[in-house]
C-alpha cells in the first residue's frame, strides 16, 4: 500500500470501488461539499468522486486517501491529485463531527511528508474557497505562499491558490 505513515492520531486508508458507504458518509454529508461544489454533491457525484480516486490511486499513485480515527470512524480524507507538469495539489475534507480539532493540519504534513519522501516533489500547490478561513489557516500554517487566485469550476468563484517548496524547485524561487 503506497499511502502516508499514520500519525498520533490518524490512519491513512486507501480508496476502493467497494467503499461507497464510505464515500456517501463523507461527501454525501452537505457540511462537507457546500464549499467545494455550489450544489453539493448528488449520488451520481459521490460515486463518480470515488471512481476519480482509485483511478488516481492507480494512475498516479496518489488520491485523497480516507483517514480514520483510532476507533475505525471515518474522520475524513487528505492526500494528493497529480497535475500537468509533475506537480501536485494538496487537498482535504473532513466530517464536521472532526472540524477544529487540528486534524487537518496534522493529516496535511503527514501528506507533505509523503510528497516530499515518496514522490520527491519539488513542490505542491493548495487552494480554498475563499470562505473556507478554517482552510486558509491550514495553508498558511504548513508553510504555503500565496500566488493568484483561480477560477474553480464546481464553485464558480475564484479560489486563493498557493506553494510550497520542497526541494530543488528554481521556478517557485523565482530564480
Amino acid at each position: 500500500m503506497a499511502h502516508p505513515n499514520a500519525t498520533e492520531r490518524i490512519q491513512f486508508g486507501e480508496w476502493q470501488a467497494s467503499d461507497l458507504p464510505q464515500a456517501q458518509l463523507l461527501w454525501g454529508d452537505p457540511d462537507v461539499t457546500r464549499l467545494i461544489s455550489k450544489d453539493g454533491f448528488s449520488p451520481q457525484m459521490i460515486v463518480d468522486r470515488l471512481a476519480l480516486e482509485v483511478r488516481s490511486l492507480a494512475q498516479d499513485q496518489v488520491q485523497y486517501w480516507p483517514l480514520f480515527a483510532a476507533d475505525g470512524d471515518l474522520i475524513g480524507c487528505c492526500g494528493l491529485h497529480a497535475r500537468p507538469h509533475g506537480e501536485y495539489e494538496l487537498g482535504y475534507h473532513l466530517r464536521p463531527a472532526y472540524w477544529h480539532q487540528g486534524l487537518a493540519t496534522e493529516a496535511a504534513k503527514a501528506v507533505v511528508q509523503y510528497a516530499t519522501t515518496q514522490l520527491h516533489a519539488p513542490a505542491l500547490i493548495a487552494g480554498h474557497n475563499p470562505a473556507n478561513l478554517a482552510s486558509k489557516h491550514v495553508i498558511l500554517k504548513l508553510g504555503f505562499q500565496y500566488t493568484h487566485d483561480e477560477l474553480y469550476p464546481p464553485t464558480g468563484k475564484y479560489s486563493p491558490m498557493y506553494r510550497l517548496v520542497l526541494q530543488g524547485d528554481t521556478e517557485a524561487k523565482g530564480t
